[in-house]
């Protein structure tokens, strides 16, 4: 009997041992702080052209974890030389999302023009931000920094040889999952 219960709990240790060792450890950043993060980097502006320039204003983000990306809209302010008067507007995006190990960083990626509309803005230069502001979105906001993680926050994981590996956007933020360093 002793030993069938042996065997029983041996099997059980096994079998948990197992899933422990197959479980990835990961790190999440809540929606609050990653809008925290961002909104420290706007307003942001961009001549266009030297006959416009745009100012994107502090983004509202959307956690869109069904396509594993995030969203965002931002009112536009637009003035310069082509406009008679300044105009805003709205600009909606979505994009994916890479860590950057160079500056421990998560980082906007394959993004999305989904919208940009400005009201009231004469045909010529209304033209000319439907022709380039897609491009200019995504030279300017590809690559934004979104989050940095800390030395803290990195430092069991490199005492155990891992690195952030994944990101997965969920509905309650972003989780960072972890995977072997690379060697250098």
């Amino acid at each position: 009997m002793k030993r069938r219960q042996w065997l029983t709990t041996l099997a059980v240790a096994l079998l948990l041992g197992s899933t422990v060792a197959q479980a990835q450890p990961s790190y999440t950043v809540t929606t609050a702080q990653l809008q925290q993060a961002v909104a420290k980097k706007f307003p942001m502006r961009y001549p266009v052209g030297g006959l416009l320039e745009l100012t994107l204003q502090p983004p509202e983000l959307r956690l869109l974890p069904e396509q594993n990306r995030l969203g965002t809209q931002m009112v536009v302010d637009a003035g310069g030389p082509a406009l008679s008067r300044s105009t805003t507007g709205n600009f909606d995006v979505d994009f994916a999302l890479r860590y950057e190990p160079s500056d421990q960083s998560i980082r906007a990626h394959k993004l999305k023009v989904n919208r940009l509309s400005l009201s009231g803005m004469p045909p010529g230069p209304a033209a000319l931000l439907q022709a380039y502001g897609p491009a200019l979105a995504e030279q300017s906001l590809l690559e934004v920094v979104l989050h940095k993680l800390e030395p803290k926050d990195l430092m069991l994981a490199d005492s155990l040889g891992v690195e952030p590996g994944t990101i997965t956007v969920t509905a309650r933020g972003l989780v960072i999952g972890f995977v072997a360093k690379k060697a250098m």
